[in-house]
């Protein structure tokens, strides 16, 4: 082994100690501070999912737009800034998706019944099978990534799909 590399190995060894003597410090006082491996796991997840957004074109949707599909799939109807709060992005950023959305048959938009002053927006049933053709199409890309692994690896990624959801629904509760 070169220097080189014995000075790469021991800076990872010391970067490791740190991260480590961190990672206990903050579990002492009750907090938790993600060690590269979970900071590697966020940035791995956005990387895949931009991966399969650009090998299953959304039909010309924004990734904005498919956000607020699926936010409205899940609870539909919702107010314009619900809808920025959520994805997020700004008020007009959301107006203009929605305004986009709409012009294609997407989502209605309807007096707020509470509120008559603003509106709601509601997921119509075009909108619905927009959003499950993405969802189609990305998931005909990763079964084909999945398809280059060996099939207990698949299995494994596969199987973290339950978790995954309920890391990702924690957020709603």
């Amino acid at each position: 082994m070169g220097a080189e590399d014995a000075d790469v190995r021991d800076a990872a060894v010391r970067d490791a100690d740190v991260r480590d003597a961190v990672v206990r410090d903050a579990d002492a006082q009750g907090t938790y501070v993600p060690d590269a491996q979970v900071r590697d796991l966020v940035v791995s997840l956005h990387r895949l999912m931009r991966s399969l957004r650009r090998a299953a074109p959304a039909g010309r949707l924004q990734p904005t737009q498919v956000i607020a599909l699926s936010l409205l799939y899940e609870k539909s109807p919702a107010r314009i800034g619900e809808l920025a709060a959520r994805v997020p992005c700004s008020q007009p950023t959301a107006t203009a998706a929605i305004a986009a959305l709409e012009a294609r048959g997407l989502v209605r938009r309807e007096p707020d019944p509470s509120d008559g002053r603003a509106s709601s927006v509601r997921l119509t049933a075009r909108g619905a099978e927009a959003l499950s053709e993405v969802a189609i199409a990305e998931a005909e890309a990763l079964a084909a990534r999945l398809g280059t692994l060996d099939p207990e690896q698949a299995r494994a990624v596969v199987s973290l799909a339950p978790l995954l959801r309920r890391l990702a629904e924690a957020d709603d509760a």
